[in-house]
């Protein structure tokens, strides 16, 4: 079924009734689709994920104008797990499991939506995304490598039979071959699943290479948007993300120091 499964109207969001950090933002999600989010540090990435999946809500933060309709629903400000529920799973950056419970038994607090459902099939078909958490399936997972740990919270999430999956820096502080590795299952999970994705993320050169649309954001507001093989190929972003000037060369250290005042859209 063609057409948006998510669409975020002119949001602002609020924490504390002080502190503004989305202002007037405006994205579609199309279903099946992979949808990339830029931006640097403190570019609201986060907060929007937070205000799709509800869990702004503990962070004192509310959606003050605009909506978000998930399936032409709002969804704004309602709670996570009602959320949740609906199959909306965000997959949290820093990738904390329940460090005193086994890798399977992680992997089972995903089922949590879904109770006295069957999951042995879910389970083997997370194995088979990531072999490599079969041989520590006995395990406890604080004592997993970042890679396996990023591996165990996405498994955890495909286990809740997402239908919008929203993923936070998954590749934050993993070896370049791992990052690889994650990224080539975030697109395997799209096309075998069908499940529509939105993927956050500072790699801008991996994340626009799987994703079909992206969306780039400075100081809380979508700056850019466009296909994400037009975006590869946009002078702006070629310098400011992907770290390469517009003679294709890489940049200075001079070049990065000023880049600030030659942003076109600042």
């Amino acid at each position: 079924m063609e057409g948006d499964l998510l669409k975020i109207n002119n949001i602002s969001v609020v924490y504390s009734d002080v502190i503004q950090v989305l202002k007037g933002v405006s994205l579609n999600v199309d279903r099946g689709k992979i949808v990339s989010l830029l931006g640097s540090n403190g570019a609201g990435k986060t907060t929007t994920l937070r205000a799709i999946s509800g869990l702004l809500k503990p962070e004192n933060g509310k959606v003050t104008d605009g909506n978000i309709l998930y399936d032409g629903h709002p969804i704004d400000n309602l709670s996570p797990e009602e959320i949740t529920r609906m199959g909306i799973i965000q997959v949290l950056e820093g990738r904390q499991p329940f460090k005193y419970l086994t890798v399977e038994e992680n992997l089972r607090v995903g089922t949590a939506t879904r109770p006295w459902k069957p999951y042995r099939k879910d389970l083997e078909r997370v194995y088979d995304y990531f072999p490599s958490l079969v041989k520590r399936r006995r395990s406890l997972a604080g004592f997993c490598s970042g890679g396996e740990l990023q591996m165990l919270v996405m498994g955890r999430a495909l286990m809740a039979h997402p239908r919008l999956l929203l993923l936070d820096e998954p590749s934050l502080g993993l070896a370049p071959l791992v990052v690889q590795e994650i990224f080539r299952i975030i697109q395997r999970i799209n096309r075998e699943e069908g499940a529509t994705i939105v993927l956050v993320e500072q790699n801008a050169r991996m994340a626009l290479q799987i994703a079909h649309y992206g969306y780039v954001m400075e100081n809380g507001k979508i700056v850019m948007e466009g296909v994400a093989s037009e975006l590869v190929e946009n002078p702006d972003v070629k310098e400011f993300y992907l770290g390469v000037g517009a003679s294709g060369a890489a940049r200075t250290y001079s070049d990065v120091k000023s880049y600030r005042r030659r942003k076109r859209w600042l």
